[in-house]
C-alpha cells in the first residue's frame, strides 16, 4: 500500500509565527469576553446546585472536553467541593456504579450530542442525579436532558481550520474556573481550608505547621544553668549545633540565652571564660515562642528582631524547645 508523503511545511518567518499566535490568543481571549458578557442566572443556579451537593460531584467529558473535565475537577476538590473525573466510555461498562444519589454530575460536550455522555443520561435520571451540562449547542440533546444548561458557544475556534477544539476548550476549562471560585465564595472558603488540602505546598506549611513540629526537644536542647561557666555554655552550643544554648534554672524555668554575639561581647572586656558565670553575660529576657505557634510566627520573629533561635517555652515558661533559622529553611516555610 502506497503511504502519502507527509505536507511539506509551509516557509513562514518568525515575524508572521508570532502573528498566528497572538491571533489564537486574540480569539481565546474574545471567546471568554463573550462567555463573561453572557453569564447569567443560570450560572448562579449551577453556583447554589454545587454547594449544597451532599455527595461528590462527578464532572465527565470524552475527547479534549474529557481532558478539561479532569481539571475543573481537580479545581473543585482544591477548593472545598470534593469532585472527580469519570470518564464516560468507562462509566457505560460498570463504573458509573461509583455515582450515589447524593451526587452531582457536571458533563461537558461542546456539541451536546457526545454518545457516550448521552448514554449515561436514563441511569443518572433514574438515580435522580442532578446533571448540569456544559455545551456549545443550547437546543442538544445533552442540553435538553440536562437539569441546567451553561452555553460554552464561541464564535470560532483559535485553529485555523476551525475544526480542533480550542476556543471552545478555553471557554469551558474558564466557566469551570468561575464555578470553583464562585461556589468557593459561597461555602467560605478561607485560607486555613485551602491549606488542609494542599498540606504539601509551601501556603499548607505555613499555615499549617507549627513551631512543635520542627523544634529540638528533649536532650537536643541546648541547655545550662546560670552558673554553668561560659567555657561550659561554648561546649552546650558547638555539642547542640542551634547557635545559641538556653540558660535555665533547676525546675526549667527560662532565664535567658547565651548566643554568639553574647560571646564576643564577653570578649571584648577581657572576660575570663573560665571563671565568668553565664548568668552575668547572658541575654536576659530573651525572646521566646509558644510551641503552638504557627512556624511562621518564628519567621517573623527571626526577622524582626535580626536573630537566628528562638527558645520554645510554655505558658508557664519552661522551657520545652528550641530552634533556628536552618530549621525553618528546612521545614519549607521561609
Amino acid at each position: 500500500m502506497a503511504v502519502s508523503p507527509a505536507p511539506a511545511a509551509t516557509a513562514l518567518s518568525d515575524a508572521a509565527l508570532i502573528e498566528a499566535g497572538k491571533t489564537a490568543l486574540g480569539i481565546e481571549a474574545a471567546a471568554i469576553h463573550a462567555l463573561r458578557q453572557g453569564l447569567g442566572l443560570p450560572f448562579a443556579q449551577a453556583c447554589r446546585l454545587l454547594s449544597a451537593c451532599q455527595g461528590r460531584v462527578v464532572v465527565t467529558g470524552i475527547g479534549k472536553s474529557g481532558h478539561i473535565a479532569g481539571k475543573i475537577a481537580a479545581t473543585l476538590s482544591s477548593t472545598g467541593t470534593p469532585a472527580y473525573f469519570l470518564h464516560p466510555a468507562e462509566a457505560i461498562h460498570g463504573d458509573i456504579g461509583l455515582v450515589t444519589p447524593e451526587d452531582l454530575v457536571i458533563a461537558l460536550s461542546n456539541s451536546g450530542e457526545s454518545a457516550e455522555i448521552l448514554a449515561l443520561v436514563p441511569t443518572l435520571k433514574r438515580l435522580g442525579i442532578a446533571l448540569i451540562c456544559l455545551t456549545g449547542n443550547p437546543a442538544s440533546a445533552l442540553a435538553r436532558a440536562a437539569d441546567l444548561h451553561l452555553d460554552v458557544a464561541v464564535p470560532a475556534e483559535a485553529c485555523p481550520l476551525n475544526l480542533a477544539p480550542t476556543a471552545s476548550t478555553t471557554a469551558a476549562l474558564a466557566l469551570g474556573d468561575a464555578l470553583a471560585v464562585a461556589v468557593l465564595r459561597l461555602k467560605g472558603f478561607s485560607e486555613q481550608d485551602f491549606a488542609r488540602s494542599h498540606p504539601g505546598g509551601t501556603l499548607g506549611r505555613r499555615l499549617l505547621l507549627h513551631v512543635d513540629d520542627i523544634m529540638h526537644q528533649g536532650e537536643q536542647i541546648p541547655r545550662v544553668g546560670p552558673d554553668d561557666t561560659v567555657a561550659q555554655g561554648l561546649l552546650e552550643i558547638s555539642k547542640k549545633g542551634l547557635g545559641m544554648t538556653c540558660v535555665c534554672n533547676p525546675d526549667g524555668l527560662l532565664l535567658g540565652v547565651f548566643t554568639d554575639g553574647d560571646l564576643r561581647r564577653a570578649l571584648d572586656v577581657k572576660l575570663d571564660i573560665h571563671a565568668t558565670p553565664l548568668r552575668t553575660v547572658m541575654t536576659a529576657p530573651c525572646r521566646t515562642i509558644g510551641p503552638r505557634a504557627l512556624a511562621v510566627d518564628a519567621v517573623l520573629s527571626l526577622q524582626e528582631h535580626r536573630i537566628t533561635a528562638l527558645a520554645v517555652v510554655n505558658d508557664q515558661g519552661q522551657l520545652v524547645g528550641a530552634l533556628n533559622v536552618h530549621d525553618l529553611l528546612r521545614a519549607g516555610v521561609m
